[in-house]
């Protein structure tokens, strides 16, 4: 059997295999020939096991998000000072609609 050499022969980069690009084909095929029948089976499921199907399906077609931190200039502040804050707050007169 040859070895391959590092550069030469192989399967190209980012290419997937046969066996990955078959399954895929077989489980699209099953999922649209029984289209019908998987929406009867999720709407006969009780409606906290719904929502629990739909939130792991939608992990297939929502990217997700990065946990995001603000800073804000209050961060740096006491509780004290946010104490004093509210304190005005709630001491200011507010338009009314």
């Amino acid at each position: 059997m040859a070895q391959f050499k590092k550069g030469e022969g192989g399967r190209p980069k980012g290419k997937p295999n046969k066996t990955t690009t078959d399954l895929r084909q077989f489980v699209t095929s099953l999922l649209d020939k029984n289209r019908l029948q998987i929406e009867k089976d999720f709407l006969a499921l009780e409606p906290k096991d719904r929502v629990q199907a739909y939130e792991r399906l939608l992990k297939f077609v929502l990217p997700t998000l990065a946990a995001v931190q603000v800073q804000t200039e209050f961060d740096n502040l006491s509780d004290q000072d946010l104490d004093k804050i509210i304190d005005n707050l709630k001491a200011t007169p507010h338009e009314q609609n």
